[in-house]
């Protein structure tokens, strides 16, 4: 069982287009030094990021969404970026449901699922960030017939770190992922800065499984813990934050996992990193491996 894992299908593998280029977000810390006056802030939704062309819904990775096609006719001409999302803590549902390459309209409406596509930003639009909300707000009053399907984040303002860190522990006492910050005046760019930053009581990254670990004791015969390489070539082992479900199906091997950690020890490797959920599977070889043995 543990040696002989089927990896998971991939999202739309036979309909892989180019990866959109999509912005990416840093973490937030005091010692960033940055005005919180200057930053729009919002919930961080644990959902699967969705950049709608104009046409259709890609993945991060290129794939194609198979979103049935009346909802699709609800969605502008207009390039988005967001968020695919179901509710809090419900990620392995949309995860599921947007691998499947056929799917009815009743499984993504009210009546089953209730996905809503969360839009945070306007990709091709050339303004800043606090123009592309007006714009964003603008395309969503004009949208006809304004639906549940679509709508754009609700963003805020907080006024200092006090009280970015309360807007925090209400989300997450909601059992809310975090908070995002977004920088008024910045525009739409695709490298990673300071423009964009997630705000969590714990860092996250993903990595990709490159073995299974037996475990012992009440887990002979089960996972005991999984090997993963991160994307600095970092190798270490995982073997907390499974449920026993997951110790008996553990995540594939060449599949993706997001894991989180409390810092990192000297040698550079996450303290107590702990699985999190399967992110999304890949083809190909794993990463090289930088020899760290922890």
């Amino acid at each position: 069982m543990l040696s002989a894992c089927t990896v998971l299908g991939t999202l739309g593998q036979a309909h892989t287009l180019h990866k959109p280029a999509v912005t990416l977000a840093n973490t937030y810390s005091l010692d960033k030094q940055i005005n919180l006056n200057d930053y729009w802030a919002s919930e961080k939704l644990d959902g699967v990021r969705g950049y709608w062309t104009g046409t259709r819904m890609l993945t991060r990775q290129g794939n194609i969404i198979h979103i049935p096609q009346a909802l699709q006719n609800q969605l502008p001409t207009t390039a988005l970026d967001g968020e695919l999302w179901i509710a809090r803590n419900t990620f392995e549902r949309i995860s599921a449901l947007i691998r499947r390459k056929k799917t009815t309209y009743r499984e993504w409406s009210h009546e089953h699922h209730n996905v809503s596509y969360k839009v945070f930003d306007l990709p091709h639009h050339q303004g800043t960030f606090d123009q592309r909300l007006k714009a964003l707000s603008t395309l969503y009053s004009q949208s006809q017939p304004q639906n549940a399907f679509w709508q754009p984040v609700k963003q805020f303002k907080v006024a200092n770190h006090k009280e970015l860190m309360a807007q925090l522990k209400t989300i997450e006492d909601l059992g809310g992922e975090g908070l995002m910050l977004h920088k008024g005046d910045s525009l739409y760019h695709t490298t990673r800065n300071n423009d964009l930053l997630k705000v969590k009581s714990f860092d996250d990254a993903e990595a990709t499984v490159i073995a299974h670990l037996p475990g012992k004791g009440k887990y002979t015969g089960m996972l005991g813990a999984i090997r993963v390489i991160n994307t600095q070539g970092e190798a270490f082992n995982i073997g907390t934050g499974f449920s026993d479900a997951e110790r008996a199906a553990p995540p594939p091997i060449g599949s993706i996992i997001t894991y989180k950690y409390y810092g990192r020890t000297h040698k550079g490797i996450p303290k107590f990193a702990s699985y999190l959920r399967v992110r999304h599977a890949v083809t190909g070889n794993a990463p090289s491996m930088r020899g760290s043995s922890e």
